[in-house]
């Protein structure tokens, strides 16, 4: 069982932004002459949502020092997450922007990350963590797509390592910002020996070990090594959850869904927030389904993030988690 040394404080590694979704809800980008501004981020998304649960997340990262990076910062206080190591740069560095729809049909998604302010995470940024004040450290696979920020983060999945943090990954596999998928398997697959436990889904997995059967393979492989915990997401087909020889099937609450995005960031920061709050593994992957279900059913992301009590309420209110492999209009949840 992945232990968090009773503690429910967190860092949280990476990317945060500003999510600019055309309004109302069906609109296409185009077409649109309203929008409703978010914070975004897959890092700062997590941060929310294990913020909901009543953990102390801390999220490490860059902004731009303009308006925009400044909005970040104030949703950040307004959610509760910890920005006190959020580093303003200057220069030509900009806050990611994103330009999406809440569509679940032919979903736009524009992302501006030219000069991204966040990899700018130096070592400058990880080296002064006392890694031992926190039950866990959190990072997404972007992290690992440039310099400064790789090194930054592998030499803190290193040092927390070495003081007994639990580090869990999330592959988080943008291709936007990778040279190509052969370094980006490469490199990820360094970060995720490192880490205690990875989720990914089977696209990510694939990335990483050439196909999707290789990908699958690769995750029971990192299972057997060292106690890891492996996430094995399937989208509508639920996920397989692997740690040595077990393997736990969980499947996806069914909704009527928005949009296609969120949904990850929400597993992955509600799955902590389940365990930290004393839940068991089968138990947090299923609210982690939960509410995955609830956000791609909302408008925004961070916004759409559930405290305990909705996710209690969403819980006892629809039918359990189940897998299919056959398409429907259901919410590929994770």
């Amino acid at each position: 069982m992945l232990n968090f040394r009773n503690n429910n404080s967190f860092l949280v590694l990476g990317r945060a932004g500003m999510d600019l979704y055309a309004d109302p809800p069906g609109a296409r980008t185009e077409n649109a002459t309203a929008f409703f501004a978010a914070l975004g981020g897959s890092s700062a998304n997590i941060a929310v949502a294990m913020a909901r649960h009543g953990c102390a997340a801390t999220l490490v990262t860059a902004v731009s020092d303009d308006a925009v990076g400044r909005f970040v910062r104030n949703q950040l206080k307004s959610y509760g997450v910890n920005s006190d190591r959020v580093r303003t740069v200057g220069g030509q560095s900009r806050t990611s922007l994103a330009v999406v729809e809440t569509r679940r049909e032919d979903c736009q998604s524009v992302i501006y990350r030219n000069g991204a302010a966040d990899f700018e995470i130096g070592r400058e940024d990880v080296d002064t963590v006392d890694y031992s004040q926190f039950g866990g450290l959190v990072a997404t696979g972007t992290c690992f797509a440039a310099e400064p920020s790789r090194t930054a983060t592998l030499s803190a999945f290193e040092a927390a390592g070495t003081a007994g943090v639990p580090v869990i990954l999330d592959l988080d596999y943008r291709p936007y910002t990778w040279p190509s998928p052969a370094d980006a398997g490469a490199i990820c697959l360094k970060a995720a020996k490192l880490a205690n436990v990875v989720v990914g889904n089977d696209e990510e997995f694939a990335t990483l070990a050439g196909d999707i059967e290789a990908g699958r393979r690769l995750a029971q492989d990192l299972a057997r090594d060292a106690g890891r915990l492996v996430i094995y997401k399937m989208g509508e087909n639920g996920s397989l959850t692997f740690q040595g020889s077990q393997v736990i099937e969980t499947g996806i609450y069914r909704v009527e869904a928005l949009k296609p995005t969120g949904s990850g960031d929400a597993f992955l920061g509600n799955f902590i927030g389940a365990l930290a709050q004393g839940h068991t593994l089968e138990e947090s992957l299923e609210r982690g389904s939960a509410a995955a279900a609830m956000v791609v059913s909302s408008v925004g992301c961070a916004p759409a993030m559930p405290d305990t009590a909705q996710l209690d309420d969403f819980i006892r209110n629809h039918p359990g988690p189940t897998r299919t492999t056959e398409a429907d209009n259901a919410h590929p949840a994770l």
